[in-house]
């Protein structure tokens, strides 16, 4: 087995205490204002939008609820319209800011299902590009972000704030 120390990740890991959930990373950010240290991009009425910290390509993003919950078929559904409807944005966004030839996008609900975070469900927006996928994490189990977080930080927060901005402006 190849191991790899990530001791930057301990800071993290200890940060996600909070009054709602104690143990929830996803509710420790959903209190947070947007900036690069969260990597939170947007905040709605019923959720919002980060970079993930572990990305699974360049551009990663997730839409998370801000109610703590597993439970998709209980969510409300103004909130179930908005997780939608910030999914479509930023893909769209993306798009735009990124040019990805493609996306994938999902949930992982449970942890049989590979929910890495399984109490606190959230939605994937992953941006494809042709040749992103090489023999580095088939051979050495290894993938590589060609660019660093707080790059794509910077280059996706633009056009987050323009979904702030009123009518015109």
């Amino acid at each position: 087995m190849d191991i790899k120390f990530t001791p930057w990740r301990m800071a993290y890991i200890k940060s996600a205490a909070t009054p709602a959930d104690p143990a929830c990373v996803l509710c420790a950010n959903g209190q947070t204002e947007p900036n690069s240290s969260s990597l939170v991009l947007y905040r709605g009425t019923g959720c919002y939008v980060l970079m993930n910290l572990y990305p699974y390509n360049t551009g990663h993003l997730m839409v998370v609820p801000y109610l703590h919950t597993a439970d998709l078929p209980g969510l409300a559904p103004a909130s179930a319209h908005e997780l939608f409807d910030l999914t479509q944005r930023c893909v769209a966004i993306l798009a735009e800011a990124l040019a990805p030839h493609g996306f994938n996008i999902g949930m992982n609900l449970g942890r049989t299902a590979g929910a890495g975070i399984d109490e606190h469900l959230h939605m994937h927006i992953v941006p494809r590009w042709n040749g992103d996928s090489n023999f580095m994490p088939i051979v050495g189990g290894t993938k590589l972000i060609p660019e660093a977080l707080d790059q794509t930080y910077a280059k996706l927060r633009p056009f987050f704030d323009q979904l702030n901005a009123p009518a015109g402006a």
